[in-house]
């Protein structure tokens, strides 16, 4: 026999399976793809098995194999986590909370009642004792009830206004970015509100419709909005020509959902801390408002307490300090809060 049919016969006897005589293979398994349970089930005959025998096709199952990939990630539990680790911010928080929450529990303890009856001549000007805690105003009226119906009316003034300025000028803002043919329209239209100051236009506003809370609050937001839109704008300039976005467009997707889903979620950061620094802003919008008469006086809100504290600070300071120390308060509390629920809406900040 020759070398190399020697040799293709040794080949040929490596290459096929080992059998032992001395083992039973009537205990294998004769179908090598039927699950099996866990463990050694052939301790001994294992090495000596057939190829087919020991190997066999995982099961495959759809939503097994989607956990593989599953993230326990959350957008928004990881803002709450990242904002919970600024102590300062939550305990401002919870100061804040308290304190509106108040404003409805001091009308209550109270001795007496926003609507008490005027007495220039024996309660005017009466400094915090033991019946009036926070004395009383110039025409004899509990100063308690009046700084605490004040602060509900403020707050709920600013949150409703800042709230209407940032939507109306997200909107604007996103479609003025995002749409070329109509950035030449909302340019001028931001020049023409923009360069005339804005207390012309509530001064108008003021004498041609009316100084009630409800027509002023109205006003601020349909030219409050301006610096919102704008720096929206700018932001969106910057995401509009992304290439998820480019490919949103070939596949047909609608301008709103482009808008909301793919940019909106960049701007989130920047859109709570312009409302956070909007409510403290629109106070001190309405003080000046109320200080140049274009607010009606007859409802309480801390623009009024204060324009009304200015004139008689030296002989009742106590009627702006209170006031004063409540709108420090709240523009504090917002100050901190906003940064910190800015700096924890940014992605960039998540683990």
């Amino acid at each position: 026999m020759s070398k190399k049919t020697n040799r293709e016969k040794t080949i040929q006897e490596l290459e096929a399976p080992k059998v032992d005589m001395h083992v039973d293979y009537s205990t294998v398994d004769p179908d090598p793809h039927r699950a099996r349970p866990m463990g050694r089930e052939y301790p001994k005959a294992r090495s000596q098995m057939p190829e087919n025998q020991l190997f066999a096709f995982a099961k495959y199952e759809a939503q097994e194999a989607e956990k593989i990939g599953y993230s326990n990630y959350s957008y928004w539990k990881s803002v709450w986590a990242n904002f919970l680790k600024k102590k300062s911010a939550v305990f401002m928080s919870i100061v804040f909370i308290l304190l509106f929450i108040f404003t409805f529990v001091a009308s209550a303890i109270g001795k007496y009642d926003i609507n008490m009856a005027p007495d220039v001549l024996n309660r005017a000007y009466i400094e915090p004792n033991g019946e009036y805690w926070f004395g009383t105003n110039a025409i004899g009226q509990d100063y308690w009830a009046q700084v605490w119906y004040a602060t509900r009316a403020s707050i709920l003034l600013a949150v409703l206004v800042s709230i209407g300025q940032i939507t109306v000028g997200v909107i604007i803002g996103l479609v003025w970015g995002y749409v070329r043919k109509l950035d030449r329209f909302f340019t001028e239209l931001y020049n023409l509100i923009d360069n005339v100051p804005t207390i012309i236009y509530m001064t108008l506003i003021a004498l041609m419709v009316g100084k009630t809370m409800v027509t002023m609050g109205i006003a601020m937001v349909g030219f409050g909005w301006l610096a919102t839109a704008r720096n929206v704008r700018n932001l969106v300039f910057m995401y509009r020509d992304r290439e998820y976005n480019l490919a949103s467009r070939c596949l047909g997707t609608k301008l709103g959902r482009i808008l909301f889903r793919n940019i909106f979620p960049y701007l989130v950061s920047v859109i709570i801390l312009r409302l956070a620094l909007a409510i403290p802003g629109t106070i001190a919008y309405e003080t000046t408002l109320t200080y140049l008469g274009l607010m009606d006086i007859m409802v309480p809100s801390l623009g009024n307490l204060l324009s009304a504290a200015r004139a008689v600070f030296p002989r009742a300071a106590y009627t702006l300090w209170f006031p004063a120390a409540i709108v420090s308060i709240i523009t504090i509390t917002f100050y901190l809060v906003g940064n910190a629920f800015s700096d924890a809406c940014d992605p960039r900040n998540h683990v």
